[in-house]
């Protein structure tokens, strides 16, 4: 069954989410990525990095620096403001729908 829109994805939600906080490296998002979404979400680092591509292609997100870390190289991303307005109304798409169950009944 296929989660969140055309736009976006359930995962991709869950990426542009994790970086309203701040510029992240993959291994960051991953486990924050895990975090929100309550262990539901988990890509795989194949697939997470397959977002990030996307996501940076769209201009949803951007590379804010590369680091050297025990000689291993460690892109850390951003989310752009095209990217913030898209995540706002995602949520806002989710929570209208949201209201059509969650509101009170009447008898």
């Amino acid at each position: 069954m296929p989660r969140g829109t055309s736009e976006v994805s359930e995962p991709m939600y869950f990426v542009l989410t994790a970086l309203r906080s701040g510029p992240l490296h993959g291994h960051a998002i991953s486990k924050s990525i895990k975090e929100l979404s309550e262990g539901r979400v988990q890509p795989s680092v194949g697939t997470l990095y397959g977002i990030l591509e996307r996501l940076n292609e769209r201009g949803v997100i951007t590379v804010d620096r590369e680091e050297t870390v025990n000689g291993r190289n460690r892109r850390y991303f951003r989310i752009t403001d095209q990217g913030q307005a898209l995540v706002e109304a995602e949520a806002r798409r989710m929570q209208a729908a949201a209201s059509l169950v969650l509101r009170p009944t009447t008898p």
